[in-house]
């Protein structure tokens, strides 16, 4: 419970930290900052999501073959189609993170 307060704390932290420095500016200020943060949380959650998906996917898959190696064709063919699955999750944050990226004015 520590742990989980203490992570909850510093997220906290990095949220309010930059509404702290737009009140400053009398909240006039820029208001794009939206579009910036939801494309790096799109980007980043979807990097993370398919980064421990595709960890348990090919670790699962090498120890399932080394239990039985005769079954490894098959295997092989539901590993890749299901590593390509996962990484068109990534794809998607991408493009709707470049979409958010792209909506800025500059």
């Amino acid at each position: 419970m520590r742990k989980f307060m203490k992570v909850a704390l510093w997220t906290l932290a990095a949220v309010l930290v930059p509404m702290a420095a737009a009140a400053e500016t009398g909240g006039a200020g820029d208001s794009t900052w939206g579009y910036a943060l939801g494309a790096g949380l799109a980007i980043g959650l979807a990097g993370l999501g398919c980064g421990i998906g595709q960890g348990l996917t090919a670790g699962n898959t090498t120890a399932g073959i080394a239990r039985n190696p005769g079954a490894a064709g098959g295997m092989f063919t539901n590993f890749i189609l299901g590593m390509v699955l996962i990484e068109s999750i990534a794809i998607y944050g991408l493009v709707v993170g470049l979409l958010l990226v792209f909506k800025i004015p500059g």
